[in-house]
């Protein structure tokens, strides 16, 4: 007999529903397979088998988060299929910062009513995501919540692992003064930030449709761009060059992140005009009269990570960063001091 319950449908749960979205979600988990998986989605837990050659001594590394107020764009241009890209990268591009290779990752979606091609269509940004950074999606959960979660809205969340061999992660504490701070440029705002967009635009349906010469689109498409996934750039990077230490660039902006990975003593120099700030961030700054100081301190500017290598290594780390198809530059180097990030 196949599960079903009336009385439960009454009180706003429809697990047929839940059934219907687990199969049209199948053929996006499905790309995201990799060697180690050893069950299918359905089951209690995911297993995986890590692939430890060549690793001597393996540290798992994992990282958890969610896409934030950004989902309110999604749901007023009722576009669900790249959110789930920001989920899978707030995630990995945490771990990735210790040196960490993602392994898998699991997802969590809650929503006021579940419709199946709309879960489904979240899956699929979450599958593209796991493709990207070499994750395989091996669990999840849907959750249907009314009277919690408006019928039309959701929230979404994830948690991803990683592995290093523990000789081989970062090391900070051999930064020095000197050293080179390496921006690899963003995609836009990524996931941070959003609650700070929506109050400066006012946004709604409109405003998200308007067209600004400057963007070169609609403020909507630019709101939507998936947050940029880093893995086969530091992955690459760490291959050809002795990383010191990377930092991603989320909410809190420069000030807030860089300092999490300088030791005591030791700050970031920045130099202002080489920072290749995206026009989306001069929209901001210029309509919501926001000090450049909060824009800092609050977005990525353009720049979603930043790498520290030695000075002697700066032109190789950005040919190898160019090498995996992100852009790169010189953004300034350490020094002296307990300021924690200096921009001049």
């Amino acid at each position: 007999m196949k599960s079903f319950s009336e009385s439960y449908k009454a009180a706003g749960v429809d697990v047929t529903a839940g059934y219907k979205a687990v199969e049209l979600m199948k053929q996006h988990v499905a790309r995201t397979m990799t060697s180690g998986v050893l069950s299918g989605i359905g089951g209690f837990g995911g297993l995986f088998e890590l692939d430890l050659e060549g690793i001597k001594k393996p540290v798992l590394v994992s990282g958890t988060d969610g896409v934030g107020t950004k989902l309110k764009i999604a749901f007023l241009m009722d576009k669900h299929d790249t959110v789930g890209i920001d989920c899978v990268a707030m995630c990995v591009n945490d771990i990735i910062c210790c040196g960490a290779k993602p392994q898998f990752f699991l997802d969590y979606v809650a929503c006021g009513k579940n419709i199946p091609e709309k879960i489904a269509e979240i899956v699929s940004g979450v599958a593209e995501g796991c493709v990207q950074s070499g994750a395989a999606l091996i669990g999840g959960e849907t959750a249907e919540m009314p009277g919690f979660y408006p019928i039309d809205e959701y929230d979404l969340a994830g948690f991803a692992v990683g592995v290093v061999d523990k000789d081989k992660i970062l090391k900070p504490d051999t930064q020095k003064a000197g050293d080179v701070l390496i921006a690899i440029k963003s995609s836009g705002v990524h996931s941070n930030g959003f609650s700070l967009v929506r109050k400066v635009f006012t946004v709604n349906e409109q405003n998200l449709a308007r067209h600004y010469a400057e963007l070169g689109t609609t403020l909507g498409n630019v709101l939507l761009t998936p947050t940029k996934i880093y893995v086969k750039a530091i992955m690459n990077l760490i291959d050809k060059v002795t990383v010191k230490s990377v930092s991603h660039i989320t909410g809190g902006g420069f000030y807030e992140n860089i300092p999490r990975s300088l030791p005591k003593g030791i700050s970031a120099k920045i130099e202002r005009s080489a920072v290749q700030v995206l026009p989306i961030f001069d929209l901001i700054m210029h309509t919501g009269n926001i000090p450049e100081r909060d824009m800092f301190n609050t977005f990525n500017m353009g720049v979603g990570m930043i790498v520290c290598v030695d000075k002697n290594d700066a032109d190789k780390a950005i040919a190898a960063i160019k090498e995996a198809g992100e852009e790169a530059y010189v953004l300034g180097e350490l020094c002296d001091s307990d300021e924690g990030v200096i921009i001049c």
